[in-house]
């Protein structure tokens, strides 16, 4: 029932200065890549575009425009102010993931009860899988300044 998932957590660690087509383009090659290994018809690339889509709205609503976009190059939980902060991020992302992927899979909400226990439980599942990859793999992070 539960499906883990982590592999879109390189689309969360995409430059804040990317451009949206740009950050598409590489979510639809992750998605397309895994789907041919597990014989789906696009139903990762779909998600991981969404994903890549929605992440500058979910930037923008969690970041003050004068934030950390400008002063870090990627997001983390030191780049947004915080650990809870970068949680919200990943975690509106992870729902938003599993939630079209398991649509996308089912293709119907038949059984309501059972897609949405699915989704909310491997967005817990995935969203602690992205805390301990964040615990033991610290990235290194410089902060810009305007300084040369």
């Amino acid at each position: 029932m539960v499906t883990p998932y982590i592999y879109y957590l390189f689309i969360l660690w995409l430059p804040f200065n990317m451009k949206r087509s740009w950050q598409m383009i590489w979510a639809f090659a992750l998605g397309f890549t895994l789907d041919s290994f597990q014989h789906n018809p696009g139903f990762h690339a779909a998600a991981c575009v969404l994903v890549a889509y929605m992440r500058p709205f979910v930037i923008n609503l969690l970041i003050p425009q004068e934030g950390a976009d400008t002063n870090y190059e990627e997001p983390s939980a030191k780049s947004m102010g915080g650990f809870l902060t970068y949680i919200i991020y990943a975690g509106i992302l992870t729902l938003i993931h599993n939630s079209w992927l398991f649509f996308l899979e089912a293709w119907q909400f038949g059984d309501i009860w059972y897609f949405l226990s699915k989704t909310i439980f491997s967005t817990i599942i995935n969203l602690s899988l992205i805390i301990l990859t964040e615990l033991l793999f610290v990235r290194k992070q410089k902060f810009r300044t305007n300084t040369i």
